[in-house]
C-alpha cells in the first residue's frame, strides 16, 4: 500500500482568513481615525496596548488666517557702569542638565498614584537620586539624576507617555 504525499498549506493557500499583521492593523486604525476625525485611539486587548495620536498642528482645524503684523522692536539692552565689562546673557535654559527618557514608556512622578513625586521643582538633587519612574512592558525603571543641583523643570505630566531621549526634567548643576 502506497502512501501518499500530503503539503501542508498556509492559511492563505487553503482559503481561510490570515490573521492580520500589526501593521495592517495599525494602518487600519490609522484609516479609522482618519475616516472619524479621531486626534488619538487607545486599545488594550489584555495582550497588547496600542496608542495613537495626531502630532502637535495636523490634528488641529485649520484657524482663519488673521493678518500679519508688525512686531516691536526689541529694547536696547541698559547700559553697563564703565570699566565693567557686561556679563554675559545666559540664554534661558543655557547650562542646565537635562534628565532623559531612556527609553519609551510611560512616565510617573511617583512610586504609586497617592504617593509624593519623587522631586518638584526646586528641589535639590545628588548623582544617583531617584527622580521618577519610566514604566516599559509592565516593568517600573526608576530613572535617576545623573549630577547634583536643583531641579528647575518637570517637563512632562504623571502618567504620560514618554519616547526615547524625551526631556523629562531639567536641572541646574551645584
Amino acid at each position: 500500500m502506497a502512501r501518499k504525499a500530503t503539503k501542508k498549506t498556509s492559511s492563505r493557500a487553503s482559503g481561510r482568513a490570515a490573521k492580520p499583521s500589526l501593521v495592517d492593523e495599525i494602518r487600519g486604525l490609522v484609516e479609522l481615525m482618519n475616516e472619524q476625525g479621531l486626534s488619538e485611539i487607545h486599545i488594550d486587548d489584555g495582550q497588547r496596548r496600542i496608542e495613537l495620536k495626531r502630532g502637535g498642528e495636523a490634528a488641529a482645524a485649520p484657524a482663519p488666517a488673521a493678518a500679519p503684523h508688525a512686531h516691536a522692536p526689541a529694547a536696547p539692552p541698559a547700559p553697563h557702569p564703565a570699566g565693567e565689562p557686561p556679563a554675559p546673557a545666559e540664554p534661558e535654559g543655557e547650562g542646565l542638565v537635562e534628565i532623559k527618557s531612556p527609553m519609551v514608556g510611560t512616565f510617573y512622578a511617583a512610586s504609586s498614584p497617592d504617593g509624593d513625586p519623587y522631586v518638584r521643582i526646586g528641589d535639590a538633587v545628588d548623582e544617583g537620586t531617584v527622580v521618577c519612574i519610566v514604566e516599559a512592558m509592565k516593568v517600573m525603571n526608576t530613572i535617576e539624576a545623573e549630577c547634583a543641583g536643583t531641579v528647575t523643570e518637570v517637563c512632562v505630566r504623571n502618567a504620560q507617555p514618554v519616547e526615547f531621549g524625551q526631556v523629562l526634567f531639567r536641572v541646574r548643576p551645584a
